[in-house]
């Protein structure tokens, strides 16, 4: 059975649906959290990288993931 939308499609609608629902509700992060040990040396270098360009650890290796992934043909 096919589950019908309960999103607002009109202004009115969107300001009756905030009076008791959170945005967070329309919203869809797609974020899921993964765990990956690191050799101790490794992450000294990735510190060190992040630290030089001016990121944080875990914004450097999202993004050195997304790099590589995005030349793996699909």
């Amino acid at each position: 059975m096919k589950k019908t939308s309960r999103k607002p499609k009109t202004a009115e609608e969107f300001d009756a649906y905030f009076e008791d629902h959170d945005i967070a509700d329309l919203l869809d992060t797609g974020t899921k959290r993964v765990n990956i040990n690191f050799p101790a040396s490794v992450l000294s270098r990735v510190d060190l990288k992040a630290n030089q360009l001016g990121l944080t650890r875990q914004a450097l290796i999202k993004y050195w993931i997304a790099e590589r992934l995005d030349l793996v043909p699909r």
